[in-house]
């Protein structure tokens, strides 16, 4: 074990969430000790259900907007803390911007000051794309600037980065800040795929597209984010550092959007709303330079493509439909 290698529990925030439920798994895979908190309001128990009853995993369910919460005893003895928690939803912040407010920059301070209560040396922050608002470059690195978010979400993320970076500079503690494409994957709860399958599950002959369907991004398989993520943690030495974590490519909602039709069966006919944002707060134009998290000796296994049709073909085959 080299001085780098954690030695202690890995305290996983939004631990029951699709991308936090298979950290949890990679972490268990190492042998690690682990500590789940989730309030389980997005997340779902049946994630983590082979992980539980084990001897070194326990899941505790609280609301890390509470300052009262109990999380010492959580903390305690840990050597990293990985934190995920966060609302989904970037339209439900926009019609309440105090869900992210509180869900993003609250919970954020809190999970930090438990941290450096308990003397956990490393922090890890799954941040977002959004940070960047409506970039004008493209691959966009992670010294583009200013930052200007669109979204209230993309204003908490901003907001808890900066606090990631303070304490971090102010606490000899070290911190690591991700700012991911669209990841996507089994047991996803929101985001377009999820949607589209939604929708038309509601009414099989039609799939609404909020936009004209041209909005171009980047999306990831959940594994290859928890692998960059890992090895940042391993290979990373600087006191604040931030991984845009993506593909080098990226797909259109439109061609989405007919391959989830075609998986539906090919029946239901695309009708989209017009505009180039889908809705208010979206980036409709998303590609980010992973040059940085790939120095490190990282490269998705998937491209986005690949990533797409494969996590169609998982909710198809959930869902009992033809699949492509």
């Amino acid at each position: 074990m080299t001085a780098d290698e954690p030695i202690g529990p890995a305290v996983v925030t939004g631990g029951a969430g699709a991308i936090g439920a298979v950290l949890c798994h990679a972490l268990a895979r190492q042998g690690r000790e682990v500590r789940v908190i989730d309030n389980l309001s997005a997340g779902r128990r049946s994630h983590l259900a082979d992980l539980e009853g084990r001897a070194r995993f326990r899941l505790h369910v609280a609301d890390l907007t509470d300052a009262n919460a109990e999380l010492a005893p959580i903390f305690a003895g840990a050597s990293e803390v990985w934190h995920l928690a966060a609302n989904t939803d970037i339209r439900k912040g926009t019609a309440d911007p105090s869900i992210d407010f509180t869900q993003g920059s609250v919970a954020t301070f809190h999970v930090l000051e438990a941290a450096r209560h308990a003397h956990v040396p490393k922090v890890f922050f799954a941040s977002s794309s959004v940070v960047y608002g409506y970039p004008t470059v493209f691959p966009t690195p992670e010294e583009y600037g200013p930052l200007m978010p669109q979204s209230h979400y993309g204003a908490a993320k901003l907001a808890a980065e900066g606090l990631v970076s303070a304490h971090c500079h102010s606490f000899d503690m070290k911190g690591y800040i991700f700012r991911f494409a669209n990841i996507i994957g089994p047991g996803m709860t929101h985001g377009v795929l999820y949607d589209f399958f939604e929708k038309l599950r509601r009414d099989p002959t039609r799939l609404e597209v909020l936009g004209d369907g041209r909005q171009s991004k980047s999306y990831l398989r959940v594994e290859d984010c928890v692998d960059a993520m890992i090895l940042a943690g391993r290979r990373a030495q600087k006191t604040v550092n931030i991984f845009n974590l993506g593909t080098p490519d990226r797909a259109s909602v439109k061609e989405i959007a007919e391959a989830v039709v075609a998986a539906a069966g090919g029946h239901a006919r695309i009708d989209y709303t017009g505009g180039e944002r889908g809705w208010t707060g979206d980036i409709p134009q998303q590609l980010l330079a992973i040059d940085r998290i790939s120095a490190l000796g990282w490269a998705p296994k998937s491209g986005s493509r690949a990533a797409i049709d494969r996590t169609i073909r998982e909710f198809a085959e959930e869902r009992g439909l033809p699949g492509r």
